[in-house]
């Protein structure tokens, strides 16, 4: 007696060998666009996070003639800006590709694709940088200046958010790709 398998149709088994191989082909283009993504982000939150400088200050002035918030003789105080320096300078100084200060940050950022490493540089070429990250001590030396850690502490914001940006891209390929 001979035995029998029955019939077997693979036709779903071939459509989903090929739709696999399509997901093989995109497979730099989405790493990518995930590096650039976390990338993004981090630069967004830096950015935001980069203090900005203050180089004005208070003095006492007296009301010349009455006016809308102040009488006649009545002393106040005022912010002005002697030296006519602007802040801003470090905060505009950061950068993750050839264009800076790029409104959308993903389509600047410059990716570097060294075998299954990509590497996007987040910099800001600003010179006292570093200063305003870790500290410095004073000019006199006798007091110590705390760092404000932007890039740091963004860093550790993106680490602790990666695994749920990266699984939620995962998974909207997935439902585009096998509809």
């Amino acid at each position: 007696m001979g035995s029998s398998f029955g019939k077997c149709d693979f036709k779903g088994l071939e459509k989903l060998r090929k739709q696999i191989e399509q997901l093989k082909d995109k497979r730099n283009e989405f790493i990518e666009a995930c590096a650039k993504e976390l990338a993004s982000r981090l630069l967004a939150k830096v950015i935001k996070r980069t203090p900005v400088g203050d180089y004005s200050k208070e003095i006492k002035v007296t009301a010349k003639r009455d006016g809308k918030k102040h009488k006649k003789g009545e002393v106040y105080t005022k912010r002005i800006n002697p030296s006519g320096k602007v802040g801003g300078t470090l905060r505009r100084g950061w950068t993750g590709g050839e264009k800076q200060n790029a409104k959308d940050y993903a389509n600047s950022l410059k990716i570097e694709h060294i075998g299954d490493v990509y590497k996007i540089e987040i910099r800001n070429p600003v010179e006292y940088t570093s200063y305003v990250e870790h500290g410095h001590r004073t000019r006199d030396g006798e007091g110590w200046v705390e760092g404000h850690f932007m890039l740091t502490i963004s860093e550790q914001e993106i680490q602790t958010i990666a695994p749920r940006i990266l699984e939620d891209k995962l998974r909207k390929l997935l439902e585009e790709h096998f509809k």
